[in-house]
């Protein structure tokens, strides 16, 4: 599917409740996951993602070249609080990041760079914990040409690259990068797996909002 015939589907989204078409797409949102022998409710992580991915038609997908080939897609979550307005929920997970891939290849022939280059961004409200309605806040597209952005993202992975070659990979920490920062990826504590991921603040910039902790 071609970005702009995705941009165009996407757009009629907005304003709808993101919770009532993934029960109509059949997509679950609450989900138990069993924790010391015993059944948990829990909120399906990505669900809000997987419904947009059925919505285009495309089968939920967890590979790291980008979701249709030439573009990629992600779902952001925004809310609004008070004195502050409509703002950034959280960091937005790009791509995971195998070792091995980095240290072998230059930002421009790298994961993380297929995954930028040109995306559709969709940002969804997050009302509460257990998510009783999410709308389609607002759907645009990211190019990553700003020359000041590039080359921020670029240093951003050349730190990475180069702390993987000098000290290897638990030297690799949330504290580096500027816009883009290498993190835990995966359930529970003492998970060994890292992910690229936009901060708060360059998410906001992907959106025009402006970025905010919690």
């Amino acid at each position: 599917m071609e970005r702009s015939e995705a941009l165009s589907k996407l757009k009629k989204l907005v304003g709808t409740d993101l919770c009532a078409l993934a029960h109509q797409l059949e997509i679950p949102i609450h989900i138990k996951v069993r924790i010391d022998g015993t059944l948990v409710p829990r909120i399906s992580k990505g669900w809000a993602g997987h419904t947009i991915e059925r919505y285009l038609g495309l089968p939920l997908n967890s590979a790291q070249s980008p979701n249709f080939g030439s573009w990629e897609l992600k779902v952001v979550p925004v809310r609004t609080r008070p004195r502050v307005g409509l703002c950034v929920k959280e960091t937005m997970a790009i791509t995971m990041i195998d070792p091995v891939e980095v240290k072998a290849k230059t930002f421009e022939q790298s994961h993380l760079y297929s995954k930028m280059r040109k995306m559709i961004v969709v940002a969804r409200t997050f009302m509460d914990r257990v998510e009783s309605s999410a709308n389609v806040h607002s759907v645009g597209t990211f190019d990553l040409e700003d020359p000041k952005v590039y080359a921020q993202v670029k240093a951003d992975y050349d730190l990475v690259r180069e702390t993987l070659l000098t000290k290897g990979f638990p030297a690799l920490t949330g504290k580096m990068g500027k816009l883009v920062q290498p993190r835990t990826k995966g359930a529970g504590h003492g998970t060994t797996s890292r992910a690229f991921y936009a901060r708060t603040q360059f998410v906001a910039h992907i959106l025009g909002l402006k970025a905010c902790e919690f």
